[in-house]
């Protein structure tokens, strides 16, 4: 089964209130449903009737304590998890039954807590592994289509240009990714997803052991996706100044239930939020401090 995709209209840099899709009631139109998800592991009750939905050309935080149910809930809606009940609706369309490589045909990409990478490959070289159905990957096309070869590599190299200015990876275009710092890494995994040109991202603690600098670049980064290419984000992260910088709305999960969900200014005086993540005297730093992974 395949996911049928439609255009996305490109925002409008530097105005992100004017780029978010609307319909013709005024309302943002929905991309991404999620509707009573459950999954349980021996008994484990890792996601109990959550629900939520992430609209077009918004940022949407997944945010919990540990074991809330985060990272379940992305690799059930990828597809790396199969569901016990409930479904996943992508575009209006049913796809919590699908393989994980159908779901990103489709158009759904994502990143990994571990940002990996061949180590040996320069910094492009990895980029232009990225690009799906290209014509030298079959053996016989090496000898009899080499003009066609050269035009789609050199076309390759032209978006991976872009996409390497996007994410502020240019200067290292030709280093070794053993030699990037985990920030870097985490910046070429992005890379990687964008030559996929997915309407839907899925980031998976982008910040998690980034130095502040390149958290300033990644999140700026994220930001330029929506804003300039009418991208569609919900991830999931552990740094709330990060969330209340860039989300349009945040998911909050606690032991696999969804205990709230609203702005982020919504998000941080809400009880029930401050009570799952800290207690005493220190609830008000909820997003106001880093917080490690």
């Amino acid at each position: 089964m395949s996911i049928a995709k439609g255009p996305v209209a490109p925002g409008n840099a530097g105005s992100p209130a004017c780029s978010r899709q609307e319909n013709g009631t005024g309302r943002r139109q929905i991309m991404l449903k999620v509707v009573d998800l459950y999954k349980s592991f021996g008994g484990i009750q890792a996601l109990a009737g959550v629900s939520f939905t992430v609209e077009k050309q918004s940022i949407t935080g997944l945010i919990g304590p540990n074991g809330s149910g985060k990272s379940t809930c992305f690799n059930v809606i990828s597809g790396f998890y199969s569901k016990d009940g409930g479904e996943v609706y992508f575009e209006g369309q049913k796809i919590g039954n699908l393989k994980p490589f159908e779901i990103a045909r489709g158009g759904i990409g994502r990143t990994f807590q571990i940002a990996e990478a061949p180590e040996k490959m320069t910094v492009v070289e990895n980029l232009l592994l990225a690009p799906k159905d290209q014509t030298g990957e079959k053996i016989f096309n090496v000898f009899f289509k080499g003009t066609k070869i050269k035009q789609e590599t050199g076309e390759f190299l032209k978006k991976i240009d872009e996409v390497l200015n996007l994410v502020q990876l240019n200067h290292l275009r030709n280093e070794y990714a053993g030699n990037l710092s985990g920030g870097q890494r985490k910046l070429l995994s992005l890379a990687r997803i964008l030559l996929f040109d997915p309407d839907l991202i899925l980031l998976d603690e982008p910040t998690a052991g980034v130095n502040p600098t390149l958290i300033n670049d990644l999140v700026e980064a994220i930001q330029r996706l929506r804003d300039e290419r009418g991208k569609t984000i919900l991830l999931v992260e552990h740094n709330m100044r990060v969330i209340s910088r860039i989300c349009d709305k945040v998911i909050v999960l606690d032991s696999g239930i969804k205990i709230a969900e609203g702005t982020p200014k919504e998000i941080q005086n809400n009880e029930k939020v401050l009570e799952a993540y800290l207690s005493g005297s220190s609830k008000k730093q909820l997003f106001h401090e880093d917080t490690g992974s």
